[in-house]
């Protein structure tokens, strides 16, 4: 095949050096090089005089060319030339045969339909990064690499009548680039990026509860999903602390931004949760100490919380918010609405005095605790994703856990999801038939006067035997009333209550009264008279604390764990 037939410009190189010629100087004589189809010059200029680049024949510039070259012409891609390089991958080929047969790892890249539309449209081609595996002897090592492979349309010169009729029809430049060092530094990168991101995505989880502490009166169940692609993690978080005396604490917090200072600042403020929460606060200050600690961690970071506390006794849920999204509640009756109370601006602003607001969580209501990413999209109001949520907490049944994966699907939720997203939901279940026998309460009003001990040893002894306790259970919590209850009378005022209670799992009492100084267990002198009532309480039960109430005076509880009872 004689190559000089041939011209590998791309469409319009032509056209571009028509022009530079007819701006030539008309009366210049033409150039010896340029009457026998030459390259032309530069635009603007013409060299009359030879250089060492118009002695190079087509065949020593395309062989010196590191890149994969071959040369096909006509309908059936016929093999017109291949170079050095292409031949070190390959292998030597025969020329004057199609492809298919003499260039049969065209085929196998699947490049010969995109040689057929590359000679019909006249239009180059590119597919990227084919893996290719070198021609090699039978003692040498596999190897393989990848190239990108351009298909580029050929334009016949017609400057020879006698051209052949196939090769009238065209032909196509196969021009491969080595792209191995780019494409296996990629997928280094990609590598890289997901260790990273496992790596990111482990120590988010390391900081949220690995197990969650399942409460007596409570079912809870919550999920947390990374959101994106890349290496940083969140600042989502949720936790649950059980208080004492059939009690429970839920919060979700979230630290806008990603990186590990975002997780750093979310793994303080749960661990400064655990600490406020055990000194059994009213929710509006636990939310208020947590407002001045995240200033002194980071004042840059904004992050947003809720705190509730889940009272069986009440049935309510008594919750604080900082700049968080709204508690969805779905009652026992199916009606699903959002938990109307006070919110406050977001985490370490200072300056706000935030309060406290409730709803009602009787038996068999559903609330869900959550953060943005579960409602929040780039296209829609927030408001409109927190109805989406309504929507789909209505429609949805079955355990917490059961819920948490429905509400995740519902929206729309996925591992490609663009925000991280946490979400917590609690269970008030209904007792029915025989597990109602294990959720007990029982309750005396005491009227202060000598005769209150004895009243509340007697009320406590009657209950605690029609439960079915064993006696050495009976008497320990007989015990426990009688000193709660002298307590109360020697340092409470009234007006006082005896609430007594019991779970599947312990035995709960509680000493209510107007008085809002807190007990504390004290050792006492060999010679005092008082002071050893709590240390008693604290000695034989499993646990005690004391709380103050929201209308004033302090609850003094106590628990015992039942006989065979887990937790």
């Amino acid at each position: 095949m004689n190559l000089t037939r041939w011209s590998a410009r791309l469409p319009g190189t032509q056209r571009r050096a028509a022009a530079a010629a007819a701006s030539a100087d008309p009366t210049a004589p033409p150039c010896a090089t340029g009457a026998q189809g030459s390259v032309p010059a530069a635009r603007g200029t013409q060299h009359c005089e030879p250089t060492a680049a118009d002695q190079l024949s087509v065949h020593d510039v395309l062989g010196q060319v590191p890149a994969l070259i071959a040369i096909t012409y006509g309908p059936e891609h016929r093999t017109g030339y291949v170079n050095d390089a292409y031949t070190e991958v390959f292998g030597a080929r025969k020329t004057g045969e199609p492809a298919r047969e003499s260039l049969p790892e065209l085929a196998e890249l699947g490049l010969l339909p995109l040689m057929d539309q590359v000679l019909r449209s006249g239009r180059p081609r590119t597919v990227k990064a084919r893996k290719v595996a070198w021609a090699r002897a039978a003692n040498e090592e596999p190897r393989d690499g990848y190239f990108t492979f351009t298909c580029t349309p050929l334009a016949n010169t017609a400057l020879e009548k006698a051209a052949a009729e196939e090769a009238a029809e065209g032909g196509v430049l196969v021009f491969a680039a080595d792209v191995t060092d780019q494409v296996r530094s990629a997928e280094r990168l990609r590598v890289s990026e997901r260790l990273q991101r496992e790596a990111a995505v482990t120590l988010q989880r390391s900081l949220l509860p690995q197990e969650l502490e399942q409460p007596d009166d409570l079912r809870v169940a919550a999920t947390y999903q990374p959101g994106g692609t890349e290496a940083a993690v969140g600042g989502d978080w949720y936790d649950v602390i059980t208080l004492g005396a059939g009690r429970t604490a839920l919060v979700i917090g979230d630290v806008m931004g990603r990186g590990v200072r975002a997780a750093a600042v979310m793994g303080q403020l749960r661990t400064a949760v655990r600490a406020y929460a055990r000194l059994d606060l009213p929710p509006h200050e636990v939310i208020q100490l947590l407002d001045g600690l995240a200033a002194e961690i980071d004042a840059s970071q904004i992050a947003t919380c809720v705190y509730a506390v889940h009272d069986p006794s009440e049935a309510r849920l008594t919750f604080a918010s900082a700049g968080h999204l709204p508690i969805v509640v779905r009652a026992a009756d199916g009606s699903v609405h959002r938990a109307e109370g006070p919110t406050g601006p977001p985490l370490g602003t200072g300056g706000w005095l935030h309060a406290s607001g409730s709803v009602p969580l009787e038996p068999g209501a559903t609330a869900v605790l959550y953060t943005d990413g579960l409602v929040e999209r780039r296209d829609e109001d927030i408001d409109e994703g927190v109805a989406a949520l309504e929507r789909a907490l209505a429609g949805a049944s079955g355990t917490p856990q059961v819920i948490c994966d429905r509400l995740l699907r519902t929206l729309g939720v996925s591992s490609d999801h663009d925000d991280d997203v946490a979400v917590l939901v609690l269970q008030h279940p209904r007792h029915t038939g025989a597990e109602a026998e294990l959720f007990r309460n029982a309750s005396l009003d005491l009227l202060g006067g000598v005769e209150a001990a004895p009243r509340a040893r007697a009320f406590a002894t009657g209950v605690l035997a029609s439960w079915r306790f064993p006696v050495e259970l009976r008497d320990l919590g007989v015990l426990a009333t009688s000193e709660l209850v002298a307590n109360s009378l020697q340092h409470g005022t009234p007006p006082m209550r005896l609430r007594l209670r019991r779970t599947d799992r312990r035995l709960i009492i509680e000493v209510t009264d107007g008085d809002d100084h807190l007990p504390r267990r004290r050792r006492a002198e060999p010679g005092d008279e008082a002071g050893r009532g709590i240390a008693i309480v604290a000695t034989i039960a499993s646990s005690w604390g004391s709380r103050r109430t929201p209308g004033g005076g302090k609850t003094v509880w106590c628990e015992f764990a039942l006989p065979g009872a887990g937790g």
